[in-house]
């Protein structure tokens, strides 16, 4: 299916990253979805931009079923169309500020849960809730937004690293379970990007560290890692599932 032809959910896809994976599917023709949990005036702004006829916003928290199932019927009605990719973006409140995480000694369960939360449980809901249209259709696609720091843990994320892993093992286990009927899962990992409102906080000598220790010489822009999304969801990744792609200039190569 082309993209000019898909309806998609980007899950907190008002502000940062989720803005720009909102403006890349748009400028590929796709009717866009854009759901937010708290940032109704840039969610609402963005789909003002876009026009009726190609985007909604739509509130909900991920981590509530009922809420994505009417989230998910809403739209349908608005756009007369089934769902047919997903996009799980939203992430639990964060700060990526090395300097200010608690390490190990400090942090509580709390805060895991606070991020597995948001990537797993989110997930898996928006996951559930477009699978009849998907099954339908035979057609689907999820695409999973993860991280670097599973190969180059450099900064004590534990909570946040530890959330996006088991996204990646369910991105792998969903795979399997949803190809036979045509869907494919695959997850999109980037690392810090310059900038977004979760980077705002990163000292400026992170950014210079890492763009010099990347062979572009240059950090990963949100447009940049949006334009990657599209590969998955487009005709060309058809045969591609349960992969987890890079997106970093270059930074991590294994």
């Amino acid at each position: 299916m082309q993209l000019s032809e898909q309806c998609v959910l980007i899950t907190g896809g008002a502000r940062g990253l989720g803005h720009h994976l909102s403006l890349a599917f748009a400028r590929e023709g796709a009717q866009v979805i854009i759901n937010y949990h708290r940032s109704a005036q840039a969610a609402q702004a963005l789909a003002a931009q876009l026009g009726p006829r190609q985007a909604i916003a739509l509130q909900a928290d991920v981590t509530d079923p009922a809420q994505v199932q009417a989230m998910l019927a809403t739209a349908a009605g608005h756009f007369g169309r089934p769902l047919t990719t997903v996009v799980n973006n939203a992430l639990a409140a964060f700060s990526f500020n090395g300097d200010a995480r608690p390490k190990a000694d400090a942090i509580g369960w709390d805060a895991f849960q606070s991020q597995f939360e948001g990537s797993v449980r989110g997930a898996l809901n928006t996951v559930q809730a477009a699978l009849p249209a998907m099954r339908a259709q035979r057609f689907g696609r999820v695409i999973n937004i993860g991280t670097n720091l599973f190969q180059n843990p450099v900064v004590p994320y534990h909570d946040y690293t530890a959330a996006k892993a088991a996204l990646l093992s369910l991105t792998r286990t969903l795979a399997g379970d949803l190809g036979p009927d045509g869907i494919t899962v695959n997850m999109l990992s980037g690392g810090l990007l310059r900038s977004t409102d979760a980077s705002a906080a990163t000292p400026e000598a992170v950014f210079d560290y890492i763009a010099a220790n990347t062979p572009l010489r240059s950090v990963t822009t949100p447009a940049e890692f949006a334009d990657a999304a599209l590969f998955f969801a487009s005709p060309w990744a058809r045969a591609v599932t349960g992969q987890n792609l890079v997106v970093d200039g270059g930074l991590v190569r294994d």
